[in-house]
């Protein structure tokens, strides 16, 4: 089941090659504490992951939880992807951030991974429905002078964010643009507490920058002006081509498990006449 599982992981992230504005690498990090080759975790990591890739292929959001016959044996996952795309790139997005987190979490009890596109993470220790407001990554444009107009648009838009409502929220006025996102867990009073923060740092550490992005735990916000960055734009080509490009990964995936099924009966059967 773990290589066909890898097999399965290896297709959707290689022959669905996303756009670089979905796939792009933004943050990861992982736990201190380590689990044993081999263990009962390590298997339950293995199936959570898997639970992960199987879910966003109709779902832009879960969550999961393996218990095992002990306390460290228990495992925590969830996924999240951003709120305009579509489900062929959620599903390759969070395939590929699987795929990522695996080498840079080696053997970790824990770990998460911020693509452009996604957001996965799991842990031994319970984090779901809980919120976090801690800073996992900030980053902000040189500042090439206070423009009173622009800045005025921009906290504008900050502000919409702010009282929009709603896990993913999207706001623009002439050249600045915003977005911020929850993850799915949180309640609504929580994303609102969180993505406040998120905007509170995000003013006050970036200042007159052109673009600037602020990545709590359990949410963000991100702004752009001029152009800098560009953020929920609509690609119906895009959509249209991973529609198609989808359906023939599911064909793949399916002629994989065929192939696995067919070995093994095959196996057996000679097993059985070399009796």
């Amino acid at each position: 089941m773990a290589k066909y599982n890898l097999i399965c992981l290896f297709i959707l992230s290689l022959l669905h090659p996303l756009h670089s504005k979905t796939d792009s690498f933004i943050y990861a990090g992982c736990s201190q504490i380590k689990y044993t080759q081999g263990s009962t975790y390590e298997s339950n990591l293995d199936s959570l992951l898997t639970s992960l890739v199987n879910s966003a292929t109709y779902s832009s959001y879960n969550k999961y939880s393996i218990s095992g016959s002990t306390q460290q044996d228990v495992i925590n996952g969830i996924y999240q992807c951003r709120g305009d795309l579509a489900m062929p790139d959620c599903a390759t997005c969070v395939a590929r951030a699987v795929t990522q987190l695996a080498p840079l979490c080696s053997q970790t009890c824990g770990g998460a991974i911020q693509l452009e596109g996604c957001f996965v993470k799991y842990d031994n220790t319970s984090f779901i429905g809980v919120e976090d407001k801690s800073v996992v990554m900030k980053k902000c444009a040189p500042s090439v002078g206070y423009d009173p107009a622009v800045m005025g648009r921009r906290d504008a838009v900050l502000a919409s964010l702010g009282s929009a409502g709603g896990l993913y929220r999207v706001g623009g006025s002439a050249d600045v643009e915003g977005v911020a996102q929850c993850v799915g867990d949180l309640s609504n009073g929580k994303c609102q507490d969180c993505v406040s923060e998120a905007i509170g740092q995000l003013k006050n550490e970036c200042g007159g920058a052109v673009f600037g992005d602020m990545f709590l735990a359990k949410c963000y916000a991100r702004y752009s002006t001029s152009g800098a960055h560009a953020y929920a734009r609509s690609h119906h080509g895009e959509h249209d081509e991973a529609e198609k490009t989808f359906a023939i990964i599911v064909g793949l995936l399916a002629g994989v498990a065929l192939i696995i099924i067919f070995l093994t009966f095959m196996r057996k059967a000679f097993a059985r006449n070399g009796k």
